[in-house]
Formats: C-alpha cells, sequence, structure tokens
C-alpha cells in the first residue's frame, strides 16, 4: 500500500487545501439561508418560527444523512462520494432560488441537505486515511476553518447579495461560490490510495455505531452538542428578525454583517482548546457555558450597541466551549483503536448538528428567551462534569 502524503510534501499541501474548500463549500451552503429568514417570511407570509423551516429543513436530514453517508462511502470511496455532495447541494441551492412556492423550497433544501451530508461523514476517514498520522491534526484544522470560513461567508454572502438583487440571486450566488468550491476541491483533492472498499453491510455500520450510544460520557457530550448548538443557531436565527423591525430597522446588508462576528468565535475556539488543555475540560468547560448564558441574556436587552455586544459574546461562548471538551475527546472515545470508520465518524457528528431546532421563540423576533435553553445546556454540564 502507498505511503501516506506526509507533512510538507506536495501531496499533503494539495490534499489540506482542498479540505479548506470542502469546509468552506458544506457550512456556506447550510447557513446561507439564515440571514434571508426576514425575507422568506415576508415573501411567503410566515411567522418568524415557520420562516427558520429554511434552516431546520437542511440540518435536520444532514444529521440523518451522515449515518447513511458514511456506509456508503465505505462502498464508493470518500473523495467521490465528497464531490457528488458538494456538486449536487451547490445545484439544488441555485434550484432553490428558482422555487415556485415555500413547499417547493423546503423541498429543496431537505434534499440539500441530504446532499451535503456525504462531506462531513467522510472528511475526517479520507484525511486519516490519506495522511501521515502526526498531520492529521493540521489537516483537520484547515477543514475546521474553512467550516468556520463558509458558515460566516455564506451568510455573508447571501446577506450583501439580498440587499441588492432579493433572496433569490443570494442563493444563487452562494450556489454559484458552492460549485465553484467542488470544482476547487476535486482539482486539487489527490485520489484516495490507501482506500480499501469494505465487504461488510448495513448492519455492520450499525454494530460499529452501538458502543457510541452506549458510553453514558458520550452520550451526555452529545446532549451537550445538542443544546449548545440549539441556543447557538436560535440566536442567529432570530436575531435578524430583531434587528430588521422597529425600533432597530437595519437593513439586509447591516444584518448579514453581524455575522462577521464569528471571527469572535474562531479566536474563542483556539483560546479556550489551550486553556482546556493546561487547565483540564472540567475545570474550563463551565467559563464559555456561563459566557454564552450571558451573552443571551445582553441579546434580549434594548440598545442596539447591547444586542449586537450579546451576540458576539453568545458566540464567544458557544465556540469555546464548543472547543474545550476537544482536547480530552480521545480519552472519553476510544473504543477501539484502528482505521476511523465513517459510521463512528457520523454518529458523534449528527448530535451535534441534529441539534438545530426551530423553537425557543414564538412569534417575536427577540432572542432573550432562548435563556431556556442555556439554562439546560448548564445542566447538561453539571452532569458531564461528574461523569466524563
Amino acid at each position: 500500500m502507498p505511503e501516506p502524503h506526509a507533512l510538507g510534501t506536495i501531496g499533503y499541501r494539495r490534499l489540506t487545501l482542498a479540505m479548506l474548500f470542502a469546509g468552506f463549500a458544506t457550512f456556506s451552503t447550510l447557513y446561507s439561508v439564515q440571514p434571508l429568514l426576514p425575507l422568506l417570511a415576508e415573501r411567503f407570509a410566515l411567522r418568524a418560527e415557520g420562516a427558520s423551516l429554511a434552516v431546520s429543513m437542511a440540518t435536520g436530514p444532514l444529521a440523518v444523512g451522515i449515518l447513511v453517508a458514511g456506509a456508503m462511502s465505505d462502498r464508493v470511496g470518500r473523495r467521490p462520494l465528497m464531490v457528488a455532495a458538494m456538486l449536487a447541494a451547490g445545484v439544488l441551492t441555485i434550484a432553490a432560488a428558482l422555487a415556485p412556492g415555500w413547499h417547493a423550497l423546503l423541498a429543496l433544501r431537505l434534499l440539500a441537505g441530504l446532499a451535503l451530508a456525504g462531506v462531513p461523514a467522510v472528511a475526517m476517514a479520507y484525511v486519516a486515511e490519506e495522511v501521515d498520522a502526526g498531520a492529521v491534526g493540521s489537516a483537520m484544522g484547515l477543514y475546521i476553518a474553512g467550516s468556520a470560513l463558509g458558515g460566516m461567508g455564506g451568510r455573508l454572502i447571501a446577506g450583501l447579495v439580498a440587499d441588492v438583487a432579493g433572496w433569490r440571486w443570494a442563493l444563487v450566488a452562494v450556489g454559484v461560490a458552492g460549485l465553484a468550491m467542488a470544482e476547487a476541491f476535486r482539482r486539487l483533492a489527490p485520489p484516495s490510495r490507501r482506500f480499501t472498499p469494505s465487504g461488510g453491510g448495513w448492519l455492520d455500520t450499525v454494530r460499529d455505531a452501538g458502543p457510541l450510544f452506549r458510553d453514558p460520557g458520550l452520550r451526555l457530550l452529545y446532549a451537550e452538542a445538542f443544546l449548545l448548538m440549539g441556543v447557538f443557531v436560535s440566536i442567529y436565527n432570530y436575531a435578524g428578525f430583531h434587528l430588521m423591525a422597529t425600533p432597530y430597522g437595519l437593513g439586509q446588508a447591516a444584518v448579514g454583517a453581524v455575522f462577521l462576528l464569528y471571527i469572535l468565535g474562531s479566536a474563542s475556539s483556539a483560546w479556550f482548546g489551550g486553556l482546556a488543555g493546561r487547565l483540564g475540560r472540567r475545570r474550563v468547560f463551565w467559563v464559555p457555558t456561563v459566557i454564552l448564558i450571558a451573552g443571551v441574556a445582553m441579546s434580549g436587552a434594548a440598545p442596539l450597541w447591547l444586542v449586537i455586544a450579546g451576540i458576539g459574546v453568545v458566540t464567544i461562548g458557544f465556540f469555546g466551549a464548543h472547543r474545550s471538551p476537544a482536547p480530552g475527546w480521545d480519552g472519553v472515545a476510544g473504543h477501539g483503536a484502528g482505521r476511523p470508520r465513517p459510521g463512528i465518524c457520523s454518529a458523534t457528528i449528527s448530535g451535534r448538528v441534529c441539534s438545530d431546532r426551530r423553537g425557543g421563540l414564538r412569534g417575536r423576533g427577540g432572542t432573550g428567551p432562548a435563556c431556556c435553553g442555556s439554562a439546560l445546556r448548564l445542566a447538561a454540564w453539571r452532569c458531564s462534569a461528574g461523569c466524563c
């Protein structure tokens, strides 16, 4: 079997750059509709929670599709599935811009979510198979960086284009960008050299995932991801409604610019991750959690500057809390060594992605009521502190 790509080689550089594009394409497409929710609500005469289905109808199927895509990649290969997934998602996003009605748009978003499952389901397995073990961390770091940039960039592009040309052209812009990223990935990602098709069946995938749901520590981590992501996405889902309504009356471009606060999250993730590595995740984990809760409370205040600051604080807390358990993940999740299997990776990712929900607010764009999710999140931490 050929040697894996070592750090600094041409193959390694091409693969890591390709993973950056893969992360960007996935999360820019997935969350690009978030700043468009007020426009969709106006166009289709929807309430805020109804419009947020445009987000949930993609993330929910993605969480389920990850499990199927992981098993599928054991047969067809990692790279071909990732290329097909990104191309399909780009085409479906452009098609959503042409949707004649609300239900057609939701159906296309559902299909896009299913298509996108082919990227996060196998990204880690592809990197682990093709890259030298000592360089896997840095390679996955670029994929995660691309995911963060995509989450911010997709929202920003959609918001700016919508302010000038409307929500349909915004989706076209995001879809075209996704197709460009997919083509960049196809050209850069080296063909799989160390992939061996699996001869196992679907039952093998279920058996692989079984230990991940029996472990009490991992179940608490899934709950933590579910609640954490639920609060975070709810804040950003409804912030646009809140800021575009009276007394603020911000424009679409200004609301889209709010997503630049993701930059704070990138810095927070790195800082809290390092701090947890030095001091231990139990000591650190509660700090960003409390920060997140404080940010939710701030975002429910009246002054505009305090609302914006609150969203920024929520972002810092979310990325910090999301990152701080990671240094100890291997110790908790070490259910046997060996070659990574997408079925196992899929189960862990599903706990995070599935947490996107449209609850928390009813009828208004205010963000304060999401505090109840933060309280549940804190309870999950208290449990995990004693069990992990």
